[in-house]
């Protein structure tokens, strides 16, 4: 059996003494989507997080964890956030804040401890899955656990 090589993320998970597993999955460069990546794990879409990276007029970058059939509401996290408006971080500035690429971007890990906003419907579901920081890796927690690791507030995040 081959080994799994551990992320920062699961790394950081370890230190926590948190219960979870890494699963892996083929990646296809043309679908890296959440919806994708859900039908390759195994989960339904809902179940599979996918975190984003913003930017608050007050709060500077933060990351905001929706389910991943789920669309954002900027101005419900602005409110939560504190700020009076958040964007969506240029997708060419989200390696050089974070050090994760598209498809691979976790809550954490990441180059600097950003706040983190996770939406309520994770409390669905006995596990839910949030990028392990690689393409093609996958890391599937209780979500008790991961609102711990991460720091998370959670609210309602989604249209």
């Amino acid at each position: 059996m081959k080994k799994i090589k551990k992320t920062n993320a699961a790394r950081i998970l370890d230190e926590l003494h948190i219960i979870y597993e890494l699963k892996t999955y083929p990646v296809d460069e043309e679908h890296l989507d959440a919806v994708h990546v859900a039908k390759e794990v195994g989960m339904p879409p809902e179940q599979v997080f996918k975190t984003l990276c913003v930017r608050g007029d007050k709060t500077g970058v933060i990351f905001a964890v929706i389910p991943g059939n789920g669309e954002l509401d900027l101005k419900a996290l602005a409110r939560i956030s504190g700020n009076k408006r958040c964007e969506m971080v240029h997708l060419k500035e989200v390696l050089p804040l974070t050090g994760y690429i598209r498809g691979g971007c976790s809550p954490l890990g990441a180059k600097k401890d950003y706040p983190v906003f996770m939406d309520e419907t994770c409390w669905l579901f006995e596990r839910i899955a949030i990028s392990a920081g690689l393409r093609g890796m996958q890391i599937l927690a209780a979500p008790e656990d991961l609102v711990r690791a991460t720091g998370a507030a959670v609210d309602t995040l989604i249209m």
